[in-house]
């Protein structure tokens, strides 16, 4: 039966590791781009195609782009198509969908939400489309609800320095009553990219927000440690820097600064010269983040914006993104890690490539680096285009096998959508398929009180712990 309660469970151990410990667990997000504000404000939706494909801008970028390949009109996909119809170019889009992640989550999405146990297709769409707009128009349905429905007690969201965090600080007042953690995570996307037309004007607003005046490359480290020091103060613990190529080189602090203030007055700076820039960044953070306990999150290989034509229509964060093939990848990650090692810079880490074929060079380099602390760097869950069915049990088996399982802090949803938390469910799923087979080629202990005591730590309990929420 399709997607029944024992869908990916292949076994009784599968489904009683599942079943009777992977299931109950809560959720830790500690990866997302849920926006704060909409947390906060906590509005009820208007209907099933905005809480689900397309919201003011944003949306799910997964569905996004099976639509275009389904050849749908890009009016019904991101443009002011009318709602119902680009449900219903969802719903023919999913017809032809089967063996993708999107079309198992989608059913998913419909049933943990909505209790819809309709297959979607446009045969089903006109009664899918009633059905959940009146689950929508009922009482219960906002952000905080949805999160609580699939108990999701922590989020951490993606936030630039130059934040006031005001929404995670007004969320924290409402702990108690809501049941629910929203912390930010420091992504300095653009205090890195020194080379953007908007540097300039960047460093006026985090000086602005530091109450540091911003004159020197000594002015910017005392900014850019404040900023660490008020994200720890709303509950900040990780920081995440999206490198969609890595390239590190020795420097020193004073070569750093002379490009720094090359930048400042005007002039252009050769691709070296940034390198050299963001390679200081990278190692004056990475020593903040020690010295507050922070985790740093890699995010590494990834291309952007594809295509010159869409970006120039669409804009970023709009389904035009791919895996990188940088050939040096890991041989850079390495020189950043070996330098910071040397620095007594080195934090806890989590990296993660969208290119597969970095899990096992990265998770064997990262073995180099281990001590201090249990698990201190960790291979990334499968992510993003990753985050499949083969794709966990890839990163799974890479993982136990060059490294600690039992340690592993388990799935993230990289989404912005309030629907995306089935996809947990899915990897618990899997975690318990891919345990199970151990224990039943007798390459495990058919323990159930071990191995689920290992599931549970993997779904949340080492989350928890490991990145000290």
């Amino acid at each position: 039966m399709f997607l029944d309660k024992d869908f990916i469970l292949q076994s009784d151990m599968a489904k009683a590791l599942y079943h009777n410990h992977a299931e109950h667990m809560p959720i830790i997000d500690y990866h997302c781009h849920l926006d704060p504000k909409a947390i906060w404000e906590n509005k009820p939706y208007e209907n099933l195609t905005q809480v689900w494909l397309f919201d003011n801008g944003a949306g799910d970028h997964y569905k996004w782009r099976l639509m275009r390949a389904n050849g749908e009109d890009e009016k019904n996909i991101t443009g002011d198509g009318e709602a119902y119809d680009r449900f219903f170019a969802f719903a023919r889009t999913m017809e032809k969908a089967i063996g993708n992640p999107i079309f198992e989550w989608s059913h998913l999405e419909l049933r943990r939400y909505f209790d819809i146990d309709l297959m979607l297709n446009t045969k089903n769409a006109p009664e899918i489309w009633k059905l959940a707009n009146e689950k929508i128009a009922g009482e219960g349905f906002t952000p905080r609800s949805l999160l609580k429905k699939m108990n999701v007690q922590l989020v951490c969201t993606t936030d630039d320095p130059a934040d006031d965090l005001q929404y995670h600080k007004l969320l924290a007042e409402n702990e108690a009553e809501t049941g629910l953690r929203v912390l930010p995570t420091l992504r300095p996307d653009k205090l890195m990219n020194i080379a953007d037309a908007s540097f300039v004007d960047y460093l006026k607003r985090l000086s602005d927000v530091s109450g540091i005046e911003i004159s020197s490359y000594e002015d910017l480290e005392k900014a850019v440690a404040q900023r660490v020091d008020y994200f720890h103060s709303v509950g900040g613990r990780l920081a995440d820097h999206g490198l969609n190529s890595m390239s590190f080189t020795p420097t020193t602090r004073e070569e750093a600064a002379a490009i720094f203030s090359k930048r400042t007055n005007g002039e252009t700076l050769s691709d070296a010269e940034v390198i050299v820039y963001q390679s200081a960044m990278n190692l004056l953070l990475m020593k903040l983040y020690k010295e507050n306990n922070w985790v740093l999150q890699m995010h590494m290989n990834v291309i952007r914006n594809a295509s010159d034509v869409n970006f120039a229509i669409q804009g970023p964060d709009h389904g035009f993104d791919s895996a990188g093939a940088q050939g040096d990848l890991v041989y850079q990650v390495k020189s950043l890690l070996n330098e910071a090692q040397k620095q007594d810079a080195l934090p806890k880490m989590i990296l993660y490539s969208l290119n597969p074929n970095d899990n096992v060079p990265l998770a064997t380099l990262m073995q180099s680096f281990q001590g201090g602390s249990k698990q201190q760097i960790q291979l990334g869950c499968a992510w993003w285009v990753n985050d499949n069915y083969s794709g966990m049990r890839d990163q799974l088996t890479t993982m136990m096998q060059q490294s600690l399982l039992g340690n592993f802090t388990g799935m993230l949803t990289d989404s912005r959508s309030f629907l995306s938390y089935p996809r947990h469910e899915y990897f618990r799923r899997i975690l318990c398929q891919v345990i199970a087979e151990l224990a039943d080629a007798g390459r495990a202990p058919a323990d159930e009180e071990l191995l689920g005591q290992l599931v549970e730590d993997v779904c949340f309990n080492n989350a928890n712990t490991w990145f000290g929420f």
